[in-house]
């Protein structure tokens, strides 16, 4: 299966992508991931108005297959969740770079992405390139 890898992404080895516009950062999970985990169960994110740090745990994703973590690529305030997902986590398949974002994030420091990797980079550790 080939997957996408948007080149406007930050990416964690973790599999999170942070996609800044300005000091808003929109926090999701890669498609590649998605694929590994199998069928989306549940969803557990932090609340509007909580702090995540880079390199921390901000919630779990859940599938028929495991518990995983969720690590944040960024620190900063949530301003944001994304409601629907935790409503209906199985709709993160369906456009994980797009409507299937977790969290937006005010930045403290937007030069925190400089050691995240680029798409090229996130492909090569995945694909084993």
């Amino acid at each position: 299966m080939s997957f996408e890898y948007p080149q406007d992404l930050k990416y964690q080895d973790t599999h999170e992508y942070v996609r800044l516009d300005g000091e808003i950062g929109t926090i999701g999970i890669t498609e590649f991931a998605i694929d590994q985990m199998g069928d989306v169960v549940f969803l557990e994110l932090p609340d509007i108005g909580d702090l995540v740090t880079k390199g921390e745990t901000f919630g779990t994703i859940e599938s028929v297959k495991a518990v995983e973590d969720l690590n944040s690529p960024v620190t900063g305030t949530v301003i944001e969740r994304n409601e629907i997902l935790l409503e209906s986590p199985e709709q993160i398949a369906e456009d994980p770079y797009g409507e299937a974002w977790l969290l937006k994030v005010r930045i403290n420091d937007p030069d925190e992405v400089r050691d995240a990797l680029i798409a090229d980079e996130y492909r090569a550790l995945v694909e084993g390139e």
